[in-house]
């Protein structure tokens, strides 16, 4: 079940990070409204998918 979740984590970063950078890119999503909220969540992330690949690779 663990793995499973550092999957579901690793998907879900990929999915923020698309969303947020199609926004701040094409402004399609909510209309390119706030760049740095945008760029912060691109960050967050980021950040998200790192910790979630790093938890599965220690997971035997």
């Amino acid at each position: 079940m663990p793995k499973a979740l550092t999957i579901v984590g690793m998907g879900v970063a990929v999915l923020l990070l698309l969303i947020f950078a199609l926004d701040l890119l094409a402004g399609v999503p909510f209309g390119g409204v706030s760049w740095m909220m945008d760029v912060s969540f691109i960050v967050c992330a980021g950040i998200l998918g790192f910790l979630a690949f790093t938890t599965f690779r220690e997971q035997k």
